[in-house]
């Protein structure tokens, strides 16, 4: 038996008609055993997605110590597709207690993890399968970080092996007893944790996308699709924008090998991509895999003098940084200088002139320059290490293109190169460098 772990998105769980296909999906392989869902998602240009309607049920319960306007909405939603799909239960007295819970709980996790759990209520009860609650299975320590050990065996104890499982996604709890979430998009992990607790043989992930495309198809008209990917291919391209699957999902199953396929549920015959680990993958034969971009970073450039002989000297920049509580992207340097490159939206501009001053007064540059509205842009792919002239065929497809680069990290293991750019040039960059590694379709 191959046993398979199923995790479906939101807009696989928009309403009854999707909610109906889910469920032919899961029926149609035996060994689709487990089921992690989303919360719904939008149903059409316009709408809103249940995690949204939540949070501002959050809101209105923190200005109001109810949320019943709010939660209508939410109601409304759950009450329609619970119609729609003709099912005979309860679900009016499951969303009062819901509604309930909330105005108890009082916090912005729990409520927004109401979406997942009650999509899973109803995608259970479709499914005619067991209903397992996250909150039961998967667990935080008290440093907020994912417990594996307590998780992956309280999952593997709630499941016998062999009656069909459905769990909700994105949340689980906390060593306070509390709801805690995973980031936005975290729904993807649940799946992955499930799949390496159950000891699965794939981790099937369905969204409405045939799997990976080289690039964005806002940029790029019909990008070809990648058939095989590496775990650390897709680590790189989902970090930098590509976001078919959330980036942190690849741990659970990537110490298992456990493969990932993404798959689109409303395309279900269509082939879609293939993510394994580097033991199991082949090469397509292609330079590059995939090309991957994200807007809005600082760049914090340094110079000084012997800058490589004066010991230490990295070290106090960081720790500047680490004070303020801001993570580090990437750290391009040269003998007498170095760039800090962070996220803009973890610092205002006030917080970026103390950080500033701070690195002033522990270092002394010579120099300092910031660079806002920096857009990264990272080509990916195994073929590139092996191939000579790669970076020259990249900078000057962005030279012919009129583009400035105004940064250049490469990692020592070659699989990616990544190149900063203004955030205007982000779009035309990536449609260059496309057009030489792809062709024009």
């Amino acid at each position: 038996m191959a046993l398979k772990v199923c995790k479906f998105g939101g807009t696989s769980m928009a309403d009854g008609h999707t909610m109906t296909k889910v469920k032919n999906i899961v029926e149609s392989d035996p060994d689709r055993l487990y089921v992690v869902v989303s919360a719904p998602g939008k149903r059409f240009s316009g709408d809103t997605k249940v995690t949204d309607l939540l949070y501002k049920c959050y809101a209105e319960i923190m200005q109001h110590g109810d949320c019943k306007r709010a939660f209508a909405d939410v109601r409304k939603r759950f009450e329609g597709i619970v119609k729609e799909l003709n099912l005979d239960f309860d679900m009016a007295s499951v969303l009062d207690a819901t509604e309930r819970r909330m105005e108890e709980e009082r916090t912005e996790e729990f409520v927004a993890s109401r979406g997942e759990y009650l999509a899973a209520i109803v995608m259970s009860q479709l499914l005619g399968a067991k209903f397992i609650d996250a909150e039961d299975v998967i667990f935080f320590d008290e440093s907020g970080a994912f417990d594996d050990k307590k998780s992956y065996a309280a999952i593997a104890a709630a499941v016998d092996g062999k009656t069909r499982a459905v769990f909700p996604g994105f949340y689980g709890k906390g060593a306070d007893g509390k709801i805690k979430t995973f980031s936005r998009g975290g729904s993807d992990i649940s799946g992955a944790i499930v799949a390496r607790a159950v000891g699965a043989s794939v981790y099937e992930n369905w969204t409405d996308v045939s799997g990976f495309l080289a690039c964005d198809p806002r940029i790029v008209d019909s990008p070809k699709r990648i058939k095989t990917l590496s775990y650390k291919e897709l680590r790189e391209l989902s970090y930098m924008g590509a976001n078919v699957l959330h980036s942190e999902s690849i741990f659970p199953v990537r110490k298992a090998n456990i493969p990932i396929v993404i798959k689109n549920t409303f395309r279900p015959e269509d082939d879609g991509t293939s993510i394994l680990p580097i033991a199991r993958y082949k090469p397509s034969g292609n330079i590059v895999t995939g090309i991957a971009g994200k807007k809005n970073f600082t760049v914090i450039f340094i110079e000084k003098s012997h800058m490589n002989s004066e010991i230490g000297f990295v070290r106090k920049v960081l720790s500047v940084l680490e004070r303020y509580g801001i993570p580090v992207e990437h750290i391009p340097s040269g003998i007498d200088t170095m760039s800090v490159v962070v996220e803009s939206d973890r610092m205002d501009n006030f917080k970026l002139e103390q950080i500033l001053e701070s690195i002033k007064a522990e270092v002394e540059p010579d120099f300092m320059r910031v660079s806002e509205n920096i857009a990264l842009i990272a080509t990916v792919g195994h073929g590139m290490s092996s191939s000579v002239g790669t970076s020259a065929r990249l900078f000057k497809a962005l030279a012919d293109e009129g583009v400035n680069v105004k940064l250049i990290d490469q990692g020592s293991s070659e699989l990616n190169i990544i190149v900063g750019v203004r955030n205007d040039d982000m779009e035309k960059s990536i449609a260059a460098i496309y057009r030489e590694f792809f062709g024009n379709n």
